[in-house]
């Protein structure tokens, strides 16, 4: 049983949660906490003014509302802003988003009462996650357009996605024997305000991109194997010269991966105690860049998302609220806790990351492909008749098509700012979008590394050289048969590339 609220939650519990369907309980410990701040609050706001609470939004913050429509407000507020488009997000990053939001309401600065966390976490457990769109948010404010479909389900409107299927919300409720959320102060400003949107996406993007970079140290280190490359390239001497750890941690990962390999060539025996006596040499010297300076390409990959690992973590932990409710001074302070530079931030950086981890594993993928270049391969990894059959000609240019797609995805949105709310969101984050657009890059990067594999997977097949190969590469060599068969005649394999994805994302 995984206990919330206690201490800071961790991204290892996020996928324990989300991906295994561990068992999680809220700890009394926090939900004390929850519970003294909606006391404080329901005491010090009947004689103040208080944003969001007595007041309206935004820009119509000077306008006063009186005790009578202030529950009003709430529900105004959220009905107003579920003006969400585009695609619905899958339920995973719903499950995600709920949670991110429970944990930093149980920070105890948000002046909610606890029936919103309690009602968050049987959403959880019963699967029953309301419905949320992928455009509208902009970032600041929270991601107040998302975070508003959210509460939306949370008082038994809207569409929820219970058990696979979309239905009402008031289904849901009824169904699980569940009463919604009521509003008693600021239930609906105190769940949209906050970065839980961008942060629960984020999470999950991590905990991918996590998995591709395992996926290309695998992918490389079994390239170098299949050409017979030198070692020393990831070599501990070569790669401790230079400081940075990720460098460093890579080849690392390549030496451990290739301990057993029989396949990889030490330059001390080939090259320098048995020195070629011809003009040209026939063996390469080097290795092409794809294959010689993985740890290099790959190590800022695996700084930028330990970078973003520590971002995420504190972010999730934080109050993301506006106005802060804080015990410790018996104040409520206004300010902007909700803004998510520093999610899109690591969103744009993640998003650069992988989409060079996905440029990598084309460039060694075109290797593979190209007889011109490796010089022991037919083209196209053709293990048919060459001119008659096709090899993996045809996934090629997907992979290709889709690398290119990354590219252009890539470029920043944590610069891409646009006023707007009559400018008192003058300045914003863009942060959702940063990290739907990253999910995006991180599904296509799935989608080559796959098609990658398989080239690797019929590549080992036509050199017949599997018993050589590493336990390591042998073990993604078995894994890659069970969801794409080897290739001898012209058959489609778009259904092979999707299982292969989807069996990746698991691995």
């Amino acid at each position: 049983m995984i206990q919330i609220g206690t201490h800071p939650i961790e991204i290892k519990d996020f996928k324990k949660i989300l991906f295994d369907d561990s068992p999680f309980e809220i700890s009394d410990i926090a939900l004390n906490r929850v519970k003294a701040s909606y006391q404080f609050l329901e005491v010090f706001c009947k004689d103040k003014i208080i944003y969001g609470i007595n007041t309206g939004f935004g820009p119509m913050a000077p306008y006063r509302i009186n005790a009578k429509h202030q529950k009003e407000l709430q529900f105004n507020l959220i009905r107003s802003h579920c003006s969400g488009t585009g695609a619905p997000l899958s339920p995973l990053y719903i499950k995600a988003i709920v949670l991110a939001r429970t944990n930093t309401i149980l920070q105890g600065y948000s002046g909610l009462h606890p029936e919103v966390v309690e009602t968050f976490r049987e959403m959880i457990r019963r699967d029953m996650l309301p419905l949320i769109f992928e455009h509208g948010g902009v970032g600041a404010s929270g991601d107040l357009v998302q975070l508003a479909h959210l509460a939306l389900g949370m008082i038994g409107e809207g569409e929820m996605w219970y058990k696979g299927e979309i239905v009402p919300a008031e289904e849901a409720f009824r169904k699980e024997g569940l009463q919604p959320v009521s509003i008693h102060i600021r239930e609906g400003l105190g769940v949209m305000n906050g970065t839980a949107g961008m942060t629960g996406i984020g999470i999950i993007n991590l905990l991918y991109a996590q998995q591709l970079l395992n996926h290309a140290v695998v992918a490389s280190a079994w390239l170098n194997e299949i050409v017979k490359s030198f070692s020393d390239h990831y070599s501990q001497e070569l790669n401790e010269a230079k400081r940075h750890k990720g460098q460093r941690v890579i080849a690392e990962r390549m030496r451990r991966h290739l301990s057993d390999s029989q396949r990889v060539r030490a330059r001390t025996e080939h090259m320098y105690d048995h020195i070629p006596t011809e003009d040209v040499v026939n063996d390469k010297v080097q290795e092409y860049y794809s294959l010689r300076c993985v740890p290099q390409i790959l190590g800022p990959v695996y700084d930028a998302l330990a970078v973003a690992e520590d971002v995420l973590s504190n972010e999730v932990n934080s109050a993301n609220d506006n106005p802060v409710i804080d015990l410790a001074s018996a104040n409520v302070f206004h300010g902007g806790n909700f803004h998510g530079d520093y999610v899109a931030f690591e969103m744009d950086k993640v998003r650069i990351a992988i989409t060079k981890l996905s440029m990598l594993m084309e460039r060694q993928l075109n290797y593979v492909m190209n007889n011109k270049l490796n010089n022991i391969l037919p083209p196209f990894t053709n293990n048919g008749r060459l001119g008659l059959n096709f090899g993996l000609q045809g996934v090629q240019f997907t992979a290709v098509s889709t690398t290119a797609e990354n590219q252009t995805l890539s470029n920043p949105m944590y610069i891409h700012s646009i006023p707007n709310n009559n400018d008192n969101q003058d300045i914003v984050s863009m942060g959702s979008n940063s990290a739907l657009l990253t999910r995006r890059v991180i599904d296509n990067t799935f989608e080559v590394m796959s098609i990658h594999f398989m080239a690797l997977a019929q590549a080992t097949d036509i050199l017949q050289c599997e018993e050589e190969l590493s336990s390591s590469s042998r073990e993604m060599f078995g894994f890659i048969r069970t969801h794409a068969p080897a290739i001898t005649v012209d058959v489609p394999q778009y259904p092979h590339i999707r299982k292969l994805t989807e069996a990746l994302k698991t691995l």
